[in-house]
């Protein structure tokens, strides 16, 4: 199958960091297709040659299992083309078009890796162009607006274009081996259904911890915030996974309809009560991994008098007859105390105490996402004990490390993304519908931290975020797993 993928952004940062050595391990692994070609969109002019060797020189800065040889790289590059563009002029379209007609592809993908203010003109000049063929593919990356209105605004004008099969929303945390693992967990399994349900489950716990400040994204971070860059898209995205009905089949629709439901049936916010449900920090200086760090509003391209938060902790609950009163805690943020993304499931206690034991840990269930991959049960046994006929009881943790098992160096995140949208998978990409519920859901808190002075709570970098995220967990009864 011969495809062109056309990245839009070719000199941009996440080209630079995530899709080309993404790209890069596929051509390695040998599942990208033979008849590939990548070109480079960018308002640069350069050469296809300058653009090899820029990735080449990129490439000795990203994380790889192993660096790519000479010869290795040699036989990469000659897949690589650069167009110099400038976004808003039709004849450079008109140049690109020329150029993609000259080889008919079998499949094109148009990958926008760019500021999302550029997607309406993007998409609108390829239409003039005659460029959305039947056999174009776009991607869409996040953050796919800033609100509810924007969100809509954006998918309006690319439903104009590309039927809703061709378009793919990307969220590159659906592409994480440890997220399929999740759902294979849930639904390849029968050994966790009877249990997953309100009577057996006491509290679910999801976290998205990063040790690292905003880095050199401080003027895109303070127009986004923790809430639009992680929970309206990351983090929902898991309280799906884990909150779903079993779909009736793997097809792309009757997932999202599933995770549809369970947008739709998040408890609607309670303007009396936001405060205490809704917690948002912003990190001061501290200390990672021993060396001091600056805090938030240190940051280049960040305001000294920034109210942009870097941190969330929330507290919600799925309205349904499965989930009804249990809650689902979401906390992310930067300069945290580690790397560090979990679901954590806190079953209810035994009915009846027989035993002589300190629960602590016990009855949990901990899905690990990153650094590593697996999970956790933690159960309670009888003690070694000297004494006879003891009944003490000692909490034990039972290890499945995928990593392990599989080996560490599976496919990626992007890598698993750009195959399926090559081969024309939709499963793990949004739909545009649950797109504009999870802003729906996020807008009142926007509303609410707008008109509300008192802004953000400051933490120190390297903790767990502001001490109110304990308390609001603390008033249903429950801590946060390290707290245990």
């Amino acid at each position: 199958m011969s495809f062109d993928l056309v990245l839009f952004g070719g000199t941009g940062d996440l080209c630079w960091r995530k899709l080309m050595p993404a790209l890069f391990q596929a051509f390695r692994h040998g599942t990208l297709p033979s008849g590939a070609r990548i070109i480079g969109v960018g308002r640069d002019d350069l050469s296809d040659e300058r653009y090899r060797a820029q990735i080449q020189a990129r490439f000795d800065a990203v994380e790889l299992a192993k660096r790519p040889c000479n010869d290795e790289f040699d036989r990469f590059s000659a897949l690589l083309e650069f167009v110099s563009m400038d976004l808003s002029r039709p004849e450079h379209y008109a140049n690109l078009r020329d150029k993609l007609t000259q080889r008919q592809a079998d499949t094109v993908v148009m990958y926008l890796a760019t500021a999302p203010s550029l997607f309406t003109t993007i998409v609108e000049q390829l239409a003039a162009a005659g460029l959305n063929t039947p056999q174009t593919r776009v991607v869409l990356e996040k953050p796919l607006g800033h609100d509810l209105a924007s969100n809509r605004a954006i998918n309006h004008t690319v439903a104009q274009v590309f039927r809703e099969d061709q378009i793919y929303r990307i969220d590159h945390y659906l592409g994480k081996p440890s997220v399929q693992n999740l759902f294979a967990l849930r639904f390849g399994n029968a050994l966790f259904e009877p249990l997953w349900r309100r009577e057996h489950i006491a509290n679910i716990q999801i976290t998205i911890a990063e040790e690292l400040g905003v880095e050199k994204r401080g003027a895109f971070y303070e127009t986004t915030g923790a809430l639009r860059d992680m929970v309206q898209n990351h983090a929902l995205q898991l309280l799906c996974a884990i909150g779903m009905e079993p779909p009736i089949n793997s097809h792309a629709d009757a997932i999202r309809d599933e995770k549809l439901k369970v947008l739709r049936s998040l408890k609607p916010w309670a303007i009396e009560s936001l405060a205490q449900d809704v917690i948002r920090g912003q990190y001061g200086a501290g200390n990672i991994a021993g060396l001091p760090v600056p805090g938030y509003r240190d940051e280049q391209g960040v305001s000294p008098a920034s109210s942009t938060e870097t941190f969330v902790a929330l507290r919600t609950e799925i309205a349904n007859w499965r989930w009804a009163g249990v809650p689902f805690y979401i906390r992310t943020g930067k300069r945290l105390a580690a790397r560090d993304a979990r679901i954590v499931v806190n079953f209810r206690p035994t009915p009846h105490a027989i035993f002589n034991a300190q629960i602590g840990q016990a009855n949990r269930l901990v899905i690990n996402l990153q650094p590593k991959d697996g999970l956790e049960l933690h159960l309670l046994a009888q003690a070694q004990d000297k004494r006879q006929h003891s009944n003490s009881l000692a909490p034990v943790q039972l290890d499945l490390d995928f990593d392990k098992r599989f080996g560490a160096e599976r496919v990626g995140a992007y890598e698993r993304l750009l195959l399926d949208v090559i081969e024309g998978r939709l499963n793990l990409f949004v739909r545009s519908d649950e797109q504009e519920e999870a802003w729906r859901w996020v807008e009142p808190i926007l509303a609410h931290w707008q008109a509300d002075p008192q802004g953000p709570r400051p933490y120190a970098a390297g903790t767990w975020g502001p001490s109110a995220t304990s308390a609001m967990i603390a008033r249903d009864g429950f801590c946060w797993s390290e707290e245990s």
